[in-house]
């Protein structure tokens, strides 16, 4: 059994882990077998994302700690782990689908990502989402872009004048 100050402790961790997470995820973890579970934890934790299992009671405490959450209550039954994104909200989602498609567990109960919460049957619209290193890759793509066409058309531009100043270069000397 755990005491008052374990529970306390734990709730503490919890409120602080939702004040600096970008986004999480709940998932009923049920049925996974040991393989299964250290696995996902180690992908997960290559992506610096947190997975912590604690019961409904602690969760609801922690996230009522850091404020209203509109989550419904219904996703807080049976047994809960809790998935904290911090740098890329939406990256724990496209390990979570692919490990889902797999072995059909753990069970996706719900997500909580820019203030804005996704049922359990939304995880395919979460992992269609862009990551934040796509959007990056985008933005840099579009960046540079412009900067290519500009460079083409100087080189260009410079390429032209070479050329007319060696036909002029060439009357001259006939």
């Amino acid at each position: 059994m755990i005491t008052k100050q374990r529970k306390q402790e734990i709730v503490t961790e919890l409120t602080e882990k939702f004040r600096n997470a970008g986004g999480f995820y709940l998932v009923d973890f049920v049925g996974m077998n040991v393989e299964e579970s250290i696995k996902i934890r180690r992908q997960f934790k290559k992506m610096n994302v947190d997975y912590r299992v604690a019961k409904n009671t602690l969760i609801l405490r922690a996230l009522k700690d850091v404020g209203e959450y509109p989550i419904p209550s219904e996703v807080f039954t049976g047994q809960t782990a809790i998935i904290f994104s911090y740098s890329d909200p939406v990256s724990p989602a496209k390990a979570l689908k692919e490990q889902i498609d797999k072995f059909n567990r753990p069970v996706f109960k719900g997500a909580y990502i820019d203030g804005q919460f996704f049922d359990s049957k939304q995880l395919k619209t979460v992992a269609s989402l862009p990551t934040k290193q796509d959007i990056m890759a985008s933005i840099v793509g579009s960046l540079h872009a412009p900067i290519s066409g500009i460079v083409g058309s100087i080189n260009a531009v410079m390429r032209d004048l070479a050329s007319i100043i060696e036909e002029v270069a060439k009357k001259q000397a006939a």
